[in-house]
Order: C-alpha cells, then structure tokens, then sequence
C-alpha cells in the first residue's frame, strides 16, 4: 500500500484542483465507433468539477481546458503550476489494436518508469499528441515520441510528489472497483509528459476503452459518466481528508 511522502514537500491542505481533459481540438485522441476521446475526457471532466463545485465548495477548480481546443501537453502543466494546484488531474479514455475489443476497465497512471510494454504503448499513445505542436523538439529537451529510451529518460524525472501521487491513484482504483464496479486494472507507472512537469501530485485516469463497444456506450451514458466522475471525487476527498489530518 502506498504511504504518504514528506520528504521535500511542504504540508499542505487541497484547495486547488486543476482537472484536464484530455486531447482536445484538432487531437481527437482515440476513437470508438461513435464517440472520440477529447469529448468523452471534456464531459467526465466536467461532471468532476460541477460535483466538486456542490459537495466542496472550497475546493476551487480550475480546467485546463472548458470546451474543444488544443492545449499543448507543458501549457496543461504550466496551467497547474502557475496556479499553485494542490493536486492535478487528467481525464482520458483507452484503446487497444483491432482483435482486442474484449479489453475492458481502468486504469490510473503516476509518472514513473513503465515496467511493460503495455504501459509504455499507452504512454506512447497518448504522448504522441505533441507531434502536433510546433517546435516541440526544442520546447521537449529532444524528447522523440517514437524512440521508446524517450519515454524511459522522462519517466527518470522522479519528483518529490510521487509517493502522494501513489496514494490518490490507489484511491481512484479502489473506488472504481468497490463503489462504481468498474473492472480495475490497476495503479501504473509510465512516462507521460503531461505529468512530467507538474510540481505537486498528479494522476492520469484512463476511464475506459473506447474500442470495447459494451465500454464506448457506457462512457458515453450521462450516467455512466457521473459514476465515473463521483468515484474520482470520493477518492480526491478522502485524499484530502487523509493528508490535511496527517
């Protein structure tokens, strides 16, 4: 089980949150048959903070983005730390290759070295977005989304913040499985750059897979999707009871 980490991090209590929903604009992400990834990851996104903004209301939200636009993968990071976020959110929805629609569940991911190669496919996956940004060899220190020693040197940026990270990640799965009964595949570790730079702790929530049609519905059920926003916000809140009590 994960513990809480003091080592070089100040004590403090969760009163800023900021959620990203993933991709956005023209990154669609992936798709299903109906339903692409940046609309699913805006409307959980959204459902999170409205649930935030009703049952704790001195948790101010901040989103990194609020409709359909492209957001470069260090202007989410930048929007978090330029506003002194307590933790960092970021919604996003699964796939896997043809002839593997059966996969189901969720997943919520720490910035780490990945330890298969499942775990750096996904990070490859979702890094791969800042192809679509200008310059981002020079903005991203030679980091090549296709060279797979890329993803392990990011994932060596180790913070001060991963052992919290750890602690609310276990909390999402838990809730998943035990509350919203969702399949859990469990807490994981894998360079994504959209955690790399954040300075406080920071979880990737991969909701579902889009490519499991049973799963695309659901993911797109108002409901399925508040289940899914509920779980996130129940573990946050336990987070943040733990730590301000520690």
């Amino acid at each position: 089980m994960a513990s809480f980490s003091t080592v070089g991090v100040k004590q403090y209590q969760v009163k800023k949150i900021v959620i990203d929903a993933g991709h956005g604009g023209k990154d669609q992400g992936t798709h299903g048959v109906f339903s692409e990834e940046k609309d699913v990851a805006l409307s959980v996104a959204k459902k999170l903070g409205d649930i935030f903004n009703k049952y704790l209301p001195d948790v101010e939200v901040i989103y990194t983005r609020a409709d359909d636009k492209f957001i470069p993968l260090e202007g989410r990071a930048d929007i978090a730390n330029e506003n002194g976020a307590d933790l960092f959110i970021s919604i996003h929805a699964n796939a896997m290759p043809a002839g593997n629609e059966y996969v189901h569940g969720t997943e919520t991911y720490v910035m780490g070295t990945h330890k298969v190669e499942d775990n750096l496919n996904v990070a490859r996956r979702e890094n791969s977005v800042i192809l679509m940004e200008e310059d981002f060899e020079e903005r991203y220190e030679g980091y090549d989304p296709n060279a797979p020693e890329s993803h392990i040197l990011f994932a060596l940026y180790q913070n001060a913040y991963l052992g919290n990270s750890l602690v609310l990640a276990d909390k999402i799965e838990s809730q998943f499985k035990h509350r919203v009964g969702r399949r859990s595949r469990g807490v994981k570790q894998a360079g994504f750059l959209v955690l790399w730079r954040t300075s406080m702790p920071s979880v990737l929530v991969e909701v579902g897979y889009l490519t499991n049609p049973k799963e695309e519905k659901y993911l797109n059920d108002e409901l399925g999707q508040t289940y899914i926003a509920s779980g996130i916000f129940r573990a946050v809140r336990d987070y943040k009871n733990e730590i301000e009590t520690n």
